[in-house]
């Protein structure tokens, strides 16, 4: 069976109980990362995962509080002795950004570094990302203020979809991503430009005629207000759960 394991679910701004918006979907031959936050090792740790065990990261954009632990993901893995490949997949505008975020730190320079292979997305709807006995992935475009992608993933052996809108504003993208998904993980920053608040992400919901409705990457801490699922709910009549830190779905 697959688990998605939420391995952050605040906004741009953590706190000590909720760590940045970022994932993890494990299979039983594949363990994908979506996105990179803080010290990942530390946190797949406590999701009780091995960090070798991750064989892809799919980077959504590049914005801090998504791909900051990238470099010192890849640092750490070396240090600690991975010699297997690891596959990297984002947009063009993202992955060209992070290899020139990882030149600055002279990563081409570490001696006896682990294979590292990108793969560059194009800016469609539905684009092939990966396909494995597990899980089927495809991405497309969503509105965010730089290029950004959402995730849909089928789930072969339960005939089960989950979609994942990361940060956007609303949009017709995310409805289509998302139509007929058992989930949406939605977020739910506030309404602001490139972003959506709960009634808007539970507006999506409906539209896409999903059956339940997880909200993310929500102010947390000092800066929560309001109820969140109470107000997904003026826009959506289905199940609305408050996406928590180590929560775990399984497919």
């Amino acid at each position: 069976m697959v688990k998605v394991i939420i391995l952050g679910a605040s906004n741009a701004i953590p706190t000590a109980q909720s760590e940045n918006t970022h994932m993890v979907i494990v299979g039983q031959d594949r363990t994908v990362l979506v996105d990179s936050v803080s010290n990942p090792i530390l946190r797949l740790e406590q999701a009780g995962l091995d960090f070798n065990d991750l064989t892809d990261i799919i980077v959504t954009h590049f914005h801090p509080d998504h791909v900051s632990g990238v470099p010192l993901l890849l640092m750490d893995m070396w240090l600690m002795g991975r010699q297997k490949p690891l596959n990297i997949y984002g947009l063009h505008y993202t992955l060209d950004r992070l290899e020139g975020l990882m030149g600055f730190y002279n990563w081409s320079e570490w001696p006896d570094f682990f294979p590292v292979v990108f793969y560059r997305l194009p800016s469609k709807e539905m684009t092939p990302v990966l396909d494995c006995g597990d899980f089927v992935i495809h991405a497309s475009p969503v509105h965010h203020m730089i290029p950004n992608i959402g995730l849909r993933f089928g789930f072969p052996q339960t005939q089960k979809i989950l979609a994942y809108s990361c940060d956007t504003e609303p949009c017709d993208e995310v409805v289509r991503l998302s139509a007929g998904a058992d989930v949406l993980i939605h977020e739910a920053t506030g309404e602001s430009p490139g972003h959506s608040s709960a009634a808007q992400a539970g507006g999506i919901a409906s539209k896409a005629e999903v059956n339940k409705l997880y909200l993310i990457h929500y102010p947390t801490g000092r800066f929560a207000t309001g109820d969140p699922v109470a107000e997904a709910s003026t826009t959506f009549q289905g199940n609305i759960q408050l996406a928590k830190d180590f929560m775990v779905l399984e497919f």
